[in-house]
């Protein structure tokens, strides 16, 4: 005979595994709000400038050659609505040279998006002029579709095009280009190198046809005055200190590592405000980063990279150094090119403040140059993106 004390317990028993069941099939709402929300995708700007290389542009491939470094720095400023930094990927195309075949429209890809600036660099100073038909609708139809747009609508993804010429040469055409930016949510900014009266005759003004992008026009042959100023000495003089917290590794490291100071001499070459505007950039590792060759900013993926390196890439004085000695130096150098790089950066901003004293006080006319346009345009859109410049 079963007892009631037996059948109570078997009861209680019964009824606490039903509710462990029920608990497990439905998740409480408390459960549910710890749950943690999946990561937004990284936000990118893409910029893809496209240059007319043809008999009349020397003076606009002197403007590339002297603006990125400023474009870079202004990019090197933004910040995204998460709080975060976005990446930034530059390519680089050349229009209007009969160097580049017929059948391709006269158009050349000098380098997909990338992010290694002293490539970029040197690959705008190898830029030289040869005349030819500016085929601005292929060009721009083919950066469009030759290069990795980012899918994700809140990335900036942007056409720089400049030149001169009618807009609507060769057999694609502008429009058809235009519906293909569109389609991937790329903004054409159109700069034409003229009068802005003549421009819009010869149809750059699109308006909003490219994606909402902006008509504007050039001096390219202006040269602006390259003041000097008090900081410039010690400008350079810490970047070349900052040249020395480089350690290069593997096959291309040494290359690279000769780049780097290559394109600071290319850079000085060009003017004073080109140089001391790249050193701004190298203060930046947000934007100047050379993890690809640099042993000091790869380290920053964390001790696996000293299992990963071949040592004997190495600069000769490192090969033979242990692991954990090598790590000792890696951080050495990183915290000397910190405090360089935040030393560049207070002088830069005393050369800035200098330069701004100096302006108030005389008349120089105000000029339209590939840097001053860019660095508008960017300003205006980068909005449209929840991304801001501090």
């Amino acid at each position: 005979m079963i007892s009631f004390r037996t059948t109570a317990s078997a009861l209680l028993l019964l009824t606490g595994a039903a509710c462990l069941l029920l608990a497990a099939r439905t998740p409480s709402a408390k459960r549910t709000s710890q749950l943690p929300l999946p990561e937004p995708p990284a936000q990118k700007i893409q910029v893809a400038i496209l240059l007319d290389v043809s008999n009349s542009m020397d003076g606009l491939i002197d403007q590339a050659k002297a603006q990125l470094w400023n474009m870079v720095n202004t990019l090197g400023r933004v910040q995204c609505g998460t709080g975060k930094p976005p990446r930034i990927e530059i390519a680089l195309y050349e229009y209007g040279t009969p160097r580049n075949a017929a059948e391709g429209g006269y158009i050349r890809q000098i380098n997909r998006f990338i992010t290694q600036l002293d490539s970029l660099s040197e690959n705008l100073f190898a830029l030289t002029t040869y005349g030819g038909d500016e085929y601005c609708g292929h060009v721009i139809y083919r950066s469009v579709n030759e290069l990795n747009w980012d899918p994700n609508p809140d990335s900036y993804k942007v056409i720089f095009i400049a030149g001169n010429e009618s807009f609507r040469q060769g057999s694609i055409s502008f429009t058809r280009a235009c519906e293909s930016a569109r389609s991937k949510g790329i903004v054409v900014n159109t700069i034409y190198c003229g009068d802005r009266q003549q421009g819009i005759r010869e149809f750059w003004n699109l308006q909003g046809e490219c994606g909402n992008g902006t008509y504007t026009h050039i001096n390219q042959d202006v040269r602006l005055e390259d003041l000097p100023t008090p900081y410039d000495e010690t400008i350079y003089r810490l970047n070349q200190r900052l040249n020395g917290t480089y350690i290069p590794y593997g096959s291309h490291g040494q290359r690279y590592f000769s780049k780097q100071e290559e394109q600071d001499k290319a850079n000085a070459g060009m003017s004073r405000k080109a140089a001391i505007q790249r050193a701004e950039a190298k203060s930046n590792a947000g934007v100047y980063n050379n993890a690809g060759w640099d042993l000091v900013d790869r380290a920053q993926e964390g001790d696996a990279v000293y299992k990963e390196i071949d040592f004997s890439t190495l600069p000769d004085s490192l090969q033979r150094k242990s692991k954990e000695e090598l790590k000792r130096i890696v951080e050495q150098k990183r915290r000397e090119r910190l405090t360089l790089q935040t030393e560049i950066v207070r002088i830069n901003q005393q050369r800035s403040q200098y330069l701004r004293e100096q302006a108030a006080r005389g008349s120089q006319p105000q000029v339209t140059t590939l840097e001053t346009e860019i660095e508008k345009i960017l300003r205006e859109q980068l909005g449209r993106y929840k991304m801001r410049i501090n």
